[in-house]
């Protein structure tokens, strides 16, 4: 029978490549756990670089200062154990490994064995795979170490429960997704009851880029019975006693998971948050104009940055309703935030001028269209530049996807927080955040959507009505189906084939658009990776 053994696990939000940092991050963690009692204090997977570091780990420097960390963590940490993950050399291989250090040594190290390569994973590109499992005894209390990808998999489990195990510890970098943490439960559950054995899963919290990690960590019993689930999106530090192999939580235990659109928005803020701060932004500039995506733009960037930290800009032209500068200047004012009103009259008629000998005889089209957009995109990046600030753009997933925004206008920007939000889903998380307080007025969530760049535009006059597109779009962008099975879901040939031919004509100009929050399994850039030049066409 084993002492009452107490462990911390950190929740916690570590930047890539910011060794000297991360370090401090993980003594500064473990004195806090250490005072609270804990024996074992457990960080997530890579705690000491951040994930994923990506071609950071082909670089030799980089390298030895992981070295060199690993050397000052073995120094710094005494009088308590403490796992973490890091890249380690061995043999001229590199492992993404978790390292046991006690009384000023690593006394096991264990080497990932499933190294995901899907999705948004690259792991076989920087990582060799270990082969064996790994047990550390404390206070007569076995742990088998496991990393991320591991614990998906029958075998990697199956072979520590019988290397020794009595409970499996899980460090884990696993971003964002949603569906992502029922996936995560339901696997947790099956491994623990098919091996008899209790799991404590620790994850990541954190945007990273276009990744944003949920923290969300986990703890099952040896039935599968889920004990614990961490705060989504926030740092935590939480303790658990173990006593004869039994775990239980110390203080309150959160079990409900978020509600679908409520997780969405808590990610989209979290990785404006983080992509702001971590890229050394004083805060943020973005155009409004009275239309939905940039109302959740601007909530959103609000949210994570304060009021103080967000410069939105109306930018008005000669076919802009008098409502949409009224409902932008009224969620303004709601939010608490200083707004400037540039007209973009003059520039277009400057531009408009120039090029009238070049346009002779041309009929008017999209051209004009698009001037207008980028003497926006011009101020805004004009001031973006001269405030320092990040220009943040405010197109969605369904208009990225077919190509409905302006290459070097309403494009133009740093990062892009609705990049993976559908049309459907804006409205969706608008109302959320209204139920939080009412900043989004609600005619701009009942009329309908428009570019306002001629007369009496309407975005249904060049799109299929948005539900329908939404939908053609999840099953030809997230599910790669062909044109005859979305067509078997019961749409119009031509519809179809419309909107697969707009998909595949602006891969060119995705591949120039700001990096984005990622909420699907199939976003764009990370997860969906087309070849721009292509004489494929879909059946």
């Amino acid at each position: 029978m084993n002492q009452k053994l107490r462990i911390a696990m950190v929740q916690d939000n570590f930047l890539v490549g910011d060794i000297n940092g991360n370090v401090k991050k993980i003594i500064e963690r473990t004195r806090v756990a250490k005072e609270a009692g804990a024996q074992l204090v457990i960080f997530p997977e890579l705690a000491l670089v951040g994930y994923p570091p990506e071609d950071l780990l082909h670089r030799g420097d980089f390298l030895k200062q992981v070295a060199s960390a690993v050397s000052v963590l073995e120094t710094a940490l005494s009088g308590v154990d403490v796992v973490f993950g890091a890249p380690v050399m061995r043999d001229g291989k590199l492992f993404n490994a978790a390292l046991w250090m006690r009384d000023g040594a690593t006394i096991a190290t264990y080497c990932k064995q499933m190294l995901p390569n899907y999705s948004v994973f690259d792991e076989m590109r920087y990582f060799s795979a270990g082969n064996a499992p790994v047990v550390v005894e404390l206070e007569g209390v076995r742990f088998g170490l496991s990393i991320c990808e591991d614990v998906w998999v029958k075998q990697t489990v199956s072979d520590t429960k019988k290397a020794g195990a009595d409970i499996l510890l899980v460090m884990n970098a696993s971003p964002f997704h949603v569906g992502k943490y029922q996936d995560r439960v339901e696997q947790l559950r099956s491994r623990a009851r098919e091996n008899n054995l209790p799991i404590m899963y620790i994850n990541m919290v954190g945007g990273q880029d276009e990744l944003v990690f949920d923290g969300e960590s986990l703890v099952v019993n040896e039935s599968g019975i889920l004990l614990h689930r961490s705060a989504a999106f926030e740092p935590v530090i939480e303790y658990l006693n173990c006593e004869n192999q039994q775990l239980s939580l110390l203080g309150d235990s959160s079990i409900e998971p978020l509600a679908v659109v409520e997780s969405i928005y808590r990610c989209l803020v979290l990785g404006v948050r983080d992509f702001v701060h971590k890229n050394g932004f004083n805060g943020v500039v973005l155009g409004i104009s009275g239309g939905v995506d940039s109302a959740l733009t601007l909530a959103i960037a609000v949210d994570a940055l304060g009021k103080e930290n967000v410069h939105p800009v109306l930018l008005p032209s000669r076919y802009t309703a008098s409502m949409s500068n009224e409902d932008a200047k009224a969620q303004a004012e709601a939010l608490g935030v200083h707004y400037d009103v540039i007209s973009i009259e003059s520039a277009f008629e400057a531009f408009l001028g120039s090029l009238e000998q070049v346009f002779a005889g041309a009929a008017v089209d999209t051209t004009e269209e698009n001037i207008q957009a980028r003497c926006r995109g011009l101020m805004l990046m004009a001031i973006s530049n001269k405030t320092g600030k990040m220009l943040l753009t405010t197109g969605n997933k369904s208009e990225m996807a077919v190509g409905y925004a302006t290459l070097y206008g309403d494009m133009c920007g740093g990062f892009a927080p609705l990049k993976d939000v559908s049309k459907a889903m804006v409205y969706e998380c608008c109302r959320y955040r209204n139920t939080l307080s009412a900043v989004i007025p609600e005619r701009v969530l009942t009329r309908p959507p428009s570019a306002e760049l001629r007369e009496d535009q309407c975005d249904q006059d060049s799109l299929p009505d948005y539900d329908d597109l939404d939908r053609i779009l999840e099953l030809t962008v997230e599910k790669d189906c062909s044109i005859d099975e979305i067509i078997e879901q019961g749409f119009d040939r031509s519809v179809v084939e419309f909107v697969v031919r707009l998909v595949k004509q602006n891969e060119y100009k995705r591949r120039q658009s700001a990096p984005g929050v990622r909420i699907s399994k199939r976003a764009f850039g990370r997860d969906r990776r087309y070849p721009i030049t292509s004489g494929y066409h879909q059946a």
